[in-house]
């Protein structure tokens, strides 16, 4: 009995550093603990700089699809590094990226897929466009298609961007013009395939069988220059034309446009009509 109390005190001798103290744990504990808040706490802040990051790209991205009028809808991008024994020689780093996205410009939809390659040096860094493909939804603006295949071919990312808002502020403007002489001139203004139409009637409403029609093109031009075109054709009896001696209704085309320089699209297109609509229209 002597022999195993001596054993259990020289156990309790040899080993005090290997039980800690109260004191000594509750320290442990709190500093685990702090550490573990701190740590909690710069997850915090990190996601509250996310959240806060996020919020201003959205709104940097609203107000960019509010102003253009363009909407990305999906964009994924994969970056792939060109390495060579020569360019790695040379201290110059490749870099391809190819990004696909699809969006909208108002209502026309558009899939776009291009590649650039990134090349660094210890001087600079340049970029340039190597692919670009363009796929468009079918429209029946029958000018996209030769703007979009001369856009691919050069590459031109901006001219396809910034031509495409302007062609479609064209197309909603022309589409409000001709609603708003619709309603206002029921009786005379025609439009045969509605507000979207690229040409309107105007019918006289106290001689019957003339009419004057107006064709109103959005042309794109070599640069992506948008280049609005109105044309004045005419419809009238074969006997008043035989009584035209001054030939008005053959030169009116030509007074048309002379009409638009002066006066405007919208001026100019109340001027025509009101010649055709009898005083109860005017």
């Amino acid at each position: 009995m002597d022999a195993e109390q001596a054993e259990v005190r020289a156990l309790q001798s040899e080993g005090p550093d290997l039980r800690p103290t109260p004191g000594e744990d509750t320290a442990q504990v709190q500093k685990s603990f702090q550490e573990i808040y701190q740590s909690d706490s710069e997850g915090w802040e990190s996601l509250k700089d996310l959240r806060s990051n996020l919020g201003h790209l959205e709104s940097e991205l609203l107000f960019l699809s509010t102003l253009t009028g363009i909407n990305i809808r999906n964009y994924s991008k994969k970056t792939e590094n060109l390495m060579s024994t020569e360019v790695a020689e040379k201290n110059i780093k490749k870099v391809l990226q190819s990004h696909r996205l699809s969006g909208n410009c108002h209502m026309i939809t558009f899939q776009l897929e291009f590649q650039i390659l990134e090349i660094q040096n210890k001087e600079n860094l340049s970029s340039v466009i190597t692919d670009l493909n363009i796929i468009m939804e079918p429209t029946s603006y029958s000018e996209l298609s030769e703007f979009v295949s001369r856009a691919e071919e050069r590459r031109d990312l901006f001219m396809f961007f910034r031509s495409l808002h302007f062609f479609v502020e064209w197309c909603e403007y022309r589409k409000r013009t001709f609603k708003h002489f619709k309603e206002k001139y029921p009786a005379a203004v025609h439009l045969s395939e509605g507000a979207s139409s690229s040409y309107m009637k105007v019918q006289s409403t106290s001689k019957p069988g003339f009419e004057l029609v107006i064709v109103w093109r959005i042309q794109i031009d070599e640069d992506g220059k948008i280049l609005p075109k109105l044309d004045l054709l005419t419809n009238v009896p074969q006997q008043a034309l035989k009584l035209d001696k001054k030939g008005v209704i053959e030169t009116a085309p030509l007074s048309f446009r002379s009409l638009l320089g002066v006066l405007g699209i919208e001026a100019a297109l109340e001027s025509l009509i009101k010649s055709l609509c009898t005083e109860k229209n005017d």
